[in-house]
This record gives C-alpha cells, structure tokens and sequence, in this order.
C-alpha cells in the first residue's frame, strides 16, 4: 500500500451519507469521528498484513512428525500440503483425555466450516487434534461440518513442539502456517501471542481476530463481555 496515495481519514469519513433522516447532529458527529477510526484500523490491518507478508524465510522444519489422515495412512508434514505450497493448520482441543471439544475451539471451526471450501482453493488447511480421525470426524458430523478436512498426530512431540500440550495434559490450540520451499518445509507464521501480552481485562488474544463471533459482537452495544464465552449447547 503505497502510504503517499492515501488521502486523510477525517477527509474520507466526511463522506460519510446516513441512511437514517432522524439522527441527531450529536450521533452524526460521533459516528463521523469513529468512522475515521476504522478507515486507520483498517490502513494498520492493511499495514499488518503486509507486514506477515515480507517475513523473512522462516524456520525449516527438521524433524519427521507423523500424522494419520482421513484414509487412515501415516503421512508426514510436506504430505498434508496436496497441491499446494501453503498450508494452514489449527490444533484444536481434543485430544483422548477430553470427552468433548473445546467449545472456543468448536466456534471457531464452525466459522472455519463455512469458509473452508473456499480458503482450499487458494491454500491446504487441516484440523489437527490428538484424537483418532474417525472420532474428530464424528464430532464434525454431529455439528453438520463438511468442508474441514481433519488428520491425529501420530505421537504427542508435534504438539509438545509447538507448545501446544504440556507436561500435565493440558492442550492449547494453535494457528500455523507452513511454505514449501523446494524440498523443505518452513514455517511462514505461528500465532505466538503470550498471555503476558493480554491487555488488563481482556483474554490474550491475537492482532487479528479469527472467529467471526467475536467480530460481530465487538459492533454490538454490550461488545463481547467480559466474562462470556460459547459453549457446546445451549
């Protein structure tokens, strides 16, 4: 994004045009100011994205993890790729301790679900758990998911790896994005937010929040709570 093209924000929410005849000068002015403020998180999201682009060659991966896929072969990492030279992966919570999912995992994949068909025509993207396919695909039925593509890690050392189980069974989800590179494969991104880096009050989520239920409550009145999180059923 070429920085000198960009006219003022203030200059652009000017523009602004209410579809509503009775809202009072007080509301316009202030949806007016807000307004300027999305079209520079916007710019900065813009900024950001860039930024993730032009990440220098990341780390090689040297070790030979091991995975089931959805036929039941043992496949490596480069495998999971199919046609593609990116792969995203999510490590969910479900590991063979748990009787059911983590339900902000399961949020989050049921938004996954619904754009998966899409985001596989540009990259590969699979689901990861610990527990055994056939039982990941289970849950996926019970939820009407179709276009997740699920595979078991074969042994625990990629989820202790990646930080993603530690030495009392306790998983954390993970977002990871692989490159092919010739015959290596790199990691191109990792989520890495530290719960020290969550900000007072808030949990210690990324720069970019990839579950659409958080993005559409932040533009409700209430927000997203404080102490208010998905759960399985309701």
């Amino acid at each position: 994004m070429d920085q000198s093209e960009l006219r003022p924000a203030k200059e652009l929410a000017e523009k602004r045009a209410s579809r509503f005849t009775n809202e009072t000068p007080h509301y316009a002015e202030a949806r007016k100011a807000l307004l300027a403020e999305e079209i520079e998180v916007r710019r900065h999201l813009t900024r950001l994205a860039e930024q993730r682009r032009h990440l220098p060659p990341g780390p090689v991966i040297d070790k030979e993890y091991r995975f089931k896929d959805e036929s039941g072969d043992e496949v490596g990492l480069a495998d999971l790729f199919g046609d593609h030279d990116t792969l995203v992966t999510y490590f969910w919570m479900f590991g063979p301790q748990r009787e059911r999912p983590c339900p902000m995992c399961t949020n989050f994949l049921g938004g996954a679900n619904g754009n998966g068909a899409d985001i596989k025509q540009r990259v590969a993207f699979k689901i990861i758990g610990r527990s055994p396919v056939d039982r990941q695909r289970a849950f996926a039925i019970e939820r009407g998911w179709r276009d997740l593509d699920f595979v078991q890690t074969v042994g625990d050392d990629y989820a202790r790896d990646l930080g993603l189980l530690d030495g009392k069974g306790y998983e954390y989800p993970g977002l990871t994005v692989y490159q092919k590179d010739g015959n290596d494969v790199r990691v191109f991104y990792n989520a890495e937010m530290p719960a020290e880096a969550a900000d007072p009050g808030q949990d210690p989520r990324g720069a970019v929040d990839v579950a659409p239920l958080w993005n559409i409550l932040d533009m409700t009145p209430d927000g997203r709570g404080t102490d208010w999180y998905p759960k399985l059923n309701y």
